[in-house]
């Protein structure tokens, strides 16, 4: 690990009236009680890196949280969507409510990074027992949270306004039969008591060490599940013209749906994806089974285009397997929106960004999908990317989210901390200084 970047030095001793706090005092205050809860921030993503728990299964995560937040006086509600957790910070001055978020959940991926706190958990899943680990890097989110938490409870009378802090479960999605994750938390009221005028959310990924990434209006995919079967008609390997083999059938309309964007889609209008990620048929060599199962997903940054995709994808498969004689079911399944950064809020928070990260720059769509979309179609929000690989690592080369070999360099930390803090003390106070 590198050593901690240092941060800058508290400024002198500032009054506890609102109006005696310039921009530049509680820009210092913030980078002191950053540093000085740095090594608490360090312990909790340790901790939590080390006992991960998959979607609304995260009892000890929430558990923690719950104490901390606790401790440093918030009025906290557990249970929320099952295992999340609010926090409710209420400032010494009136003024507006707004919320941040971290996600909780860890995913059914068997660690590969050599690391004195690496996972060594296991749990059931889809009826296996799988490695658990913290491979889209949720633990830091909730460290950094919780660090943002202390930082701003400790600056409580000097904020007008109230903070909610969301921790939520399952944001790579409940088990099966369950429902959670951000829908369920504001089904729930967790941004409506109080009510929130605005969500701020960040996520770590694969990019330079403590810069920060936004993109201002469709910032991540929507994500639709397909699901597909192909009725053929079983018969033996060496004849297959005695029956209908979904099999080859299936390879046609993967190809086919592919054409679905390349070829039928206005992609000046917006990027689009389909894939097909899972496929299953058959049981035996010499058997043409009687139907395969197709799995995937369909993704998009414009959600007028959802429908003519869908219709068009349901049409493909249809004319292909009645080509050959087959059939098809076909089930498409609306899942997360389109995640939206509202372009005046991003406009307003990039000088806050500017200021407390390494770097700020705009970035391209990211083509993954985040259930903090469902916070932003019911208020205005802002998501940002914290980029957590360490400077003697090439970015290309470092491992991607998801990945067994994801790696977060703690010295993004004291970023994420400050860059949270920075978005709700400069909202709160009303800085609306513009690039």
């Amino acid at each position: 690990m590198r050593p901690y970047l240092a941060l800058a030095a508290l400024a002198a001793a500032s009054s506890t009236s609102l109006a005696a706090q310039t921009p530049s005092a509680l820009e210092a205050e913030i980078r002191s009680r950053t540093q000085t809860v740095l090594p608490q921030v360090v312990a909790w993503r340790r901790d939590l890196h080390e006992h991960p728990e998959l979607g609304n299964r995260e009892t000890r995560t929430a558990a923690l949280v719950a104490a901390q937040l606790r401790a440093l006086g918030l009025e906290v509600r557990t249970g929320v969507a099952t295992t999340g957790v609010v926090g409710i910070l209420r400032g010494g001055k009136p003024g507006p409510s707004i919320a941040v978020r971290a996600d909780m959940d860890a995913l059914p991926v068997t660690e590969e990074v050599d690391l004195p706190f690496k996972s060594k958990v296991k749990a059931a899943y889809k009826g296996q027992q799988v490695g658990v680990m913290h491979a889209c890097g949720h633990d830091n989110h909730v460290a950094i949270l919780l660090g943002t938490a202390t930082v701003l409870a400790g600056m409580k009378e000097k904020l007008p306004g109230t903070v909610t802090f969301l921790f939520q479960p399952a944001e790579e999605g409940p088990p099966a039969g369950e429902r959670g994750g951000a829908l369920v938390m504001m089904e729930q009221g967790a941004i409506d008591n109080p009510k929130v005028e605005a969500v701020f959310g960040l996520h770590v990924t694969n990019a330079r060490l403590g810069e920060v990434g936004y993109h201002a209006g469709g910032a991540m995919a929507s994500s639709d599940a397909l699901d597909v079967v192909i009725h053929g008609r079983q018969t033996h390997g060496a004849v297959p013209w005695s029956g209908i083999d979904p099999i080859v059938i299936s390879a046609q309309v993967v190809n086919a749906l592919q054409a679905v964007v390349s070829r039928q889609t206005n992609i000046v209008q917006g990027p689009a994806i389909v894939t097909i990620g899972s496929l299953h048929g058959g049981v035996r060599r010499n058997i043409i089974p009687d139907s395969v199962v197709m799995e995937g997903t369909i993704r998009m940054f414009d959600t007028a285009m959802q429908q003519d995709i869908h219709a068009r994808i349901r049409r493909t498969i249809a004319d292909v397997a009645a080509a050959w004689g087959a059939t098809a079911d076909v089930k498409i399944e609306p899942g997360t929106p389109v995640l939206v950064n509202d372009p005046a809020l991003t406009a307003r928070m990039i000088p806050t960004l500017e200021r407390y990260a390494r770097h700020a720059v705009a970035v391209s769509p990211w083509t993954a999908s985040e259930d903090f979309a469902f916070f932003g179609k019911r208020v205005p929000s802002l998501f940002v990317f914290l980029g957590v690989t360490p400077d003697s690592v090439e970015v290309e080369a470092a491992a991607p989210n998801h990945s067994p070999r994801f790696f977060a360099d703690e010295s993004a930390l004291p970023y994420g901390v400050q860059v949270m803090s920075g978005l709700v003390v400069d909202y709160l106070t009303g800085k609306r200084t513009t690039p």
